[in-house]
């Protein structure tokens, strides 16, 4: 399997590549900026997208959502609950000094406990919300794109308009430490990690933060 991770964006987000090899069908994960750039590494790949899908709906992770719905004809797919987070995205940005950005459309949402099948990979939909009210993680087995849940040594905030501190700490102990040790956790930022080594060293997980 291929999974290519570019950094992107003044908030320095992780947005993913998926296929099953170089020139093939592939996914979009949580394109969050630099829509060009994106398009390059597309290219160099020689990847055919299929489908954007999004773990949640903030800024940092859907700059560049509607530049490739646009470049490419695909469905962008997004859970119900984050639907009021991609409307009014200049606005958002403008809170950040940031501005150039398009509301993308929704085509597709996604439910959890479903499948959705794209690029010849099957991902399951877990609502891991927390961060915002529709976040979810995507799993491809012992490989989850984990979203702002969960990150190496860290957590996701859960002081943003819909966010919900009680509903992130259920995500993180009803949802990820559910998961076997092995299982690789590809962050929203910063580098990807395996579940058993944050049950071991995240503070946040281990009690040795209150929160």
């Amino acid at each position: 399997m291929l999974i290519d991770r570019l950094v992107t964006g003044p908030f320095q987000e992780n947005s993913y590549l998926v296929a099953a090899g170089r020139g093939r069908p592939c996914v979009l994960i949580d394109p969050g900026d630099e829509a060009g750039r994106i398009a390059d590494r597309i290219g160099e790949l020689d990847l055919s997208p299929e489908l954007i899908l999004n773990t949640h709906g903030h800024l940092d992770h859907i700059g560049a959502v509607a530049d490739l719905q646009e470049r490419y004809g695909i469905p962008f797919a997004l859970h119900p609950a984050d639907r009021f987070l991609v409307t009014g995205v200049n606005e958002q940005a403008r809170m950040f000094g940031l501005h150039g950005y398009r509301d993308p459309t929704v085509d597709r949402d996604l439910v959890a406990g479903e499948s959705v099948h794209a690029a010849g990979l099957d991902f399951r939909i877990l609502h891991t919300p927390g961060h915002s009210p529709g976040h979810v993680a995507l799993s491809l087995g012992a490989i989850v794109f984990g979203g702002d849940c969960l990150f190496q040594g860290s957590i996701g905030r859960s002081d943003l308009p819909g966010s919900d501190p009680e509903a992130l700490h259920r995500t993180l102990h009803e949802v990820f430490l559910a998961m076997a040790d092995m299982t690789v956790i590809h962050p929203g930022h910063g580098p990807s990690t395996t579940i058993g080594a944050e049950r071991r060293s995240n503070p946040f997980l281990t009690g040795a933060i209150r929160w």
